[in-house]
């Protein structure tokens, strides 16, 4: 598609509108990519964990029995979701951490590195899609969505790297 596309153009102006809701409605304050109609989110003030979908059902199911679980996304044709959460709290210095995650093919997202939220554009084609909308502003803390990952898939939750 140009840049004068009239699909393209309205691809981005659905964009730009479910954007402005994110950051009003959710705190989520991402940013539109115009060339591609995604809403970008960075992380830093919002966390996320992204791991396998099977292990994702899972993990959402804990949390809901515990309290809301918070927003999450689906990406189907990866068969991936992502958890998004409070800031993290530095846990990207623990390679014990990533090392016990990758395991699992989980992974927590790096400061300054950025997710994709579902769009307009992304829900018709099947890219990305809310598993758990937001709710307010409401995420889990990161600590609570690693220590239930761990939990899902077998290992203790009080087992964390010294």
């Amino acid at each position: 598609m140009s840049a004068l596309d009239p699909s393209s153009y309205t691809a981005t102006q659905e964009a730009l509108a479910r954007c402005r809701r994110y950051r009003k409605e959710h705190g989520l304050y991402g940013i539109v990519d115009s060339a591609l109609g995604r809403i970008m989110l960075e992380i830093g003030a919002v966390g996320a964990v992204t791991m396998p979908a099977d292990l994702g059902a899972r993990v959402r199911d804990r949390l809901l029995v515990r309290q809301h679980c918070g927003p999450v996304i689906a990406h189907p044709r990866s068969g991936r979701w992502t958890f998004l959460t409070g800031p993290n709290d530095n846990s990207y210095l623990d390679a014990a951490l990533f090392a016990d995650m990758f395991r699992d093919c989980a992974a927590v997202a790096l400061p300054g590195s950025h997710i994709v939220l579902p769009s307009p554009a992304d829900e018709h084609n099947g890219y990305r899609r809310w598993i758990r909308p937001p709710e307010g502003d409401f995420r889990p803390e990161l600590t609570e969505v690693v220590a239930t990952t761990r939990e899902c898939r077998g290992v203790p939750s009080d087992h964390s790297p010294q």
